[in-house]
């Protein structure tokens, strides 16, 4: 097996590159890898099935990748090791199938103006279809379909089908962990794979602080077209991945047109945007954008989010809003946040008391006198935190 020891400067290769976006924009996915991942000194190694190539070489590699077209089937899992919430009821059932199961979705794309997600759920399919100017929105649920035509001149990102925070692809959730490179990470590589029958290189980002409970994000490259197939983030010690993001199946021809033609059902409730809708929805968000900034600079700097630590076992702490602490808001929302902390298993310390949410990759502490505490850490450390 051959393998290269030099060390590399890989945070100056990887800035580099623009981030590539191959299939439908959406909102950055966000895996709990800590405050930041990095990348100090990389050994690169190959398997004999393969030519070897060093980290640096393929993290340039994924960001210069591009595609004519592909289409396929990618399944994300996940186990984080979390408390049953069935006693929430319905509402639990909905965030328990985010952090503990599985999703299925079929992608089709052939260009930056013709992607096509397919999100496959229990109760029905959720698609979401660009077609140049055209985007349609169809959920089979409630057989209702929102059209959109794009203005000119202005930014053309595409809604996504997942759930906010959910990577919809490999490559989504390749980004999220290789936009957090930074000193904290150790970068390998450890030869080959095989995803949806096709070889590829595996990169490892793994915690140099020991302390973190994530143990390492692997992702696999293919080794021609260099997109990311599968993405997994292990618990520290785990052998099993917490999180998998991964093509089942894969193709690299190009879709037929066909596939980006999108016909509402009948019996569709159809809803049609227009370019002065989404100017005037455009509007409203920046003007509330502005107001939360204004009323942000407004409060006391103990009330801004603060970050203690740093890299991978960095912990947020935040102050809840005063009426949705210790169950003081209204509403059903508000309802149902406090009935699923009040399912949290109660602890206390030095630092005062609180509710305790502990998984096999994070830890998040929710006290008493309104305050969260979050980070790839385990509850000890957010203890800590907390009495400072």
């Amino acid at each position: 097996m051959a393998s290269d020891k030099r060390e590399v400067d890989i945070v100056s290769v990887f800035r580099s590159r623009p981030a590539l976006r191959w299939l439908v924009p959406s909102a950055a996915a966000v895996l709990v890898i800590g405050g930041g991942a990095a990348a100090g000194t990389i050994a690169a190694s190959a398997d004999p099935s393969l030519p070897a190539r060093s980290a640096a070489q393929l993290l340039v590699d994924v960001q210069g990748a591009k595609v004519d077209g592909l289409s396929g089937t990618v399944v994300e899992t996940a186990d984080l090791g979390l408390p049953s919430l069935s006693g929430l009821g319905s509402g639990g059932a909905d965030i328990t199938k985010l952090i503990a199961g599985s999703n299925t979705a079929r992608v089709w794309y052939a260009g930056e103006d013709k992607a096509r997600v397919a999100l496959l759920g229990t109760l029905g399919e959720t698609d979401v279809i660009r077609n140049g100017d055209d985007v349609w929105m169809w959920r089979s649920a409630d057989n209702s379909a929102t059209h959109v035509t794009l203005p000119a001149g202005k930014d053309k990102k595409t809604p996504s089908a997942a759930p906010a925070g959910v990577p919809s692809t490999p490559q989504e959730a390749a980004d999220a962990a290789l936009a957090a490179i930074d000193p904290t990470t150790s970068v390998t590589t450890t030869g080959a794979a095989s995803v949806a029958g096709r070889d590829a290189y595996e990169l490892v980002l793994a915690p140099k602080d020991l302390s973190s409970l994530i143990g390492q994000v692997r992702l696999a490259i293919d080794a021609k077209t260099h997109i990311p197939l599968r993405v997994e983030v292990y618990a520290k010690g785990a052998n099993n991945p917490a999180v998998r993001v991964a093509f089942q199946q894969i193709s690299f021809t190009v879709p037929d047109a066909e596939q980006f033609a999108f016909n509402p059902p009948a019996g569709a409730k159809v809803t049609t945007q227009s370019p002065a809708d989404l100017e005037k929805a455009a509007g409203e968000h920046s003007k509330v954008a502005e107001e939360r900034a204004k009323a942000r600079a407004a409060k006391k700097a103990g009330d801004e989010p603060t970050v203690v630590g740093k890299g991978w076992t960095s912990i947020l702490v935040a102050k809840l809003p005063a009426d949705s602490a210790t169950g003081k808001g209204k509403g059903a929302e508000a309802a149902q946040a406090q009935g699923l902390v009040d399912a949290l298993p109660k602890v206390s310390g030095s630092w005062g008391s609180g509710h305790l949410l502990a998984g096999s990759l994070f830890s998040a502490l929710i006290t008493d006198d309104g305050k969260v505490l979050i980070g790839a850490v385990a509850p000890e450390k957010l203890y800590e935190a907390a009495g400072k």
